[in-house]
């Protein structure tokens, strides 16, 4: 069982009449790449200040290896940050960007180039030392920033949006660099994003950010694949959201229909809201379909087509298929019973964790 390395407790942030977190309750293991995740004023960013020592908690504790280090100054902390802007100093070469937190901490000369060298191979930047940071490309700017925080050798790494200025091509190419560094140098990396693809693409775990609280926590798998609210089911990808009514576990009642599900623990009766995957959809005839829509308009995605359609009721839906349709026509959707995935309404993490355990102990 992997160890906890930092842990937030009934943490709280408040400037003035603002309440910016609302009691967060966090652990983050050794070893592992977790992402805050949320859209913008959602608290993700404070949280990052307060593991770095940038702010101080209204309420609560951060915690490092169990001890507890609100009053802890930023320098003195186990962990380092890698900026939006990367704060590289334009009048230094590399070399001399990268070694300034070791110069600042005293460290003999000799051990500063050998770190160096070794921080440099690390995010492949051999023969960059002696490079104007003027001459480098945005990726290569940003190698530089996170050489500069593991040349330290923190115990965690703290990444705040740095890859939000690159283009999209250059961006994704260092999402595959920044995941594989994570995972040779084994340390813990704790990622800012309000890119859900970003999100979902690097993390070993997930916590979903909105209005300063914690909205689901777990792997990209389980928040993809069972979203506890309709927050985080239309934040994560894109989905069809229906009203319906659970009527007895394994049975949902949606769009005028029963159909078989793989959700249980509820209420009989209870209202509750329906998601289904657009990619989860097939398109059939009209009268062998589970819902039937009429078709709005189409886009053509390289991959799959994105249709958008209505069913009687006037609920849209977002279907993404391999086969065109024709604007106009009316079609049958289908889709099997593990596909249907059913929340109650405004469930927290705590009262679905409640729940869950509550049925399986049943």
């Amino acid at each position: 069982m992997s160890k906890t390395i930092i842990e937030l407790k009934h943490v709280s942030k408040v400037y003035g009449d603002t309440v910016v977190l609302k009691d967060i309750n966090i652990e983050i293991e050794e070893g592992k790449f977790y992402t805050l995740l949320g859209p913008s004023g959602s608290g993700k960013t404070t949280i990052l200040r307060a593991i770095a020592g940038f702010l101080d908690p209204s309420q609560g504790d951060v915690l490092f290896n169990g001890k507890r280090i609100n009053e802890m100054p930023a320098n003195e902390r186990p962990v380092n940050t890698v900026f939006q802007d990367y704060a590289l100093f334009p009048h230094m070469n590399v070399f001399e960007n990268v070694a300034y937190g070791l110069r600042i901490r005293k460290t003999a000369k000799k051990d500063i180039e050998e770190r160096v060298a070794n921080a440099l191979k690390m995010v492949r930047l051999n023969g960059f030392a002696d490079r104007e940071i003027s001459e480098l490309s945005g990726g290569q700017q940003q190698r530089v920033a996170i050489a500069r925080a593991i040349v330290l050798e923190p115990a965690v790494l703290l990444l705040d949006e740095p890859l939000s200025a690159l283009d999209a091509k250059l961006r994704k190419d260092m999402q595959y660099e920044l995941r594989e560094l994570q995972q040779r140098l084994g340390i813990t990396f704790l990622f800012v994003t309000h890119d859900q693809e970003e999100a979902l693409a690097l993390s070993d775990e997930i916590f979903v950010m909105n209005d300063g609280e914690v909205q689901q926590s777990g792997t990209p798998v389980d928040i993809y694949d069972e979203p506890i609210n309709h927050f985080v089911a239309d934040f994560i990808g894109e989905s069809n959201i229906v009203a319906g009514h659970m009527i007895q576990d394994y049975l949902v009642e949606f769009n005028g229909k029963t159909f078989e599900c793989a959700d249980a623990g509820m209420r009989p009766h209870e209202s509750v809201e329906v998601v289904l995957r657009p990619e989860d959809l097939d398109l059939v005839a009209p009268d062998a379909g589970k819902v039937t829509v009429k078709v709005d308009t189409q886009l053509f995605r390289g991959d799959y087509y994105e249709i958008v359609a209505y069913d009687q009721l006037n609920n849209e839906w977002l279907i993404h298929s391999t086969n065109p349709a024709k604007d106009g026509e009316n079609v049958g959707v289908t889709f099997d019973a593990e596909d249907i995935h059913v929340m109650r309404l405004n469930e927290t993490e705590e009262d679905f964790d409640a729940r869950l355990e509550s049925y399986e102990g049943e």
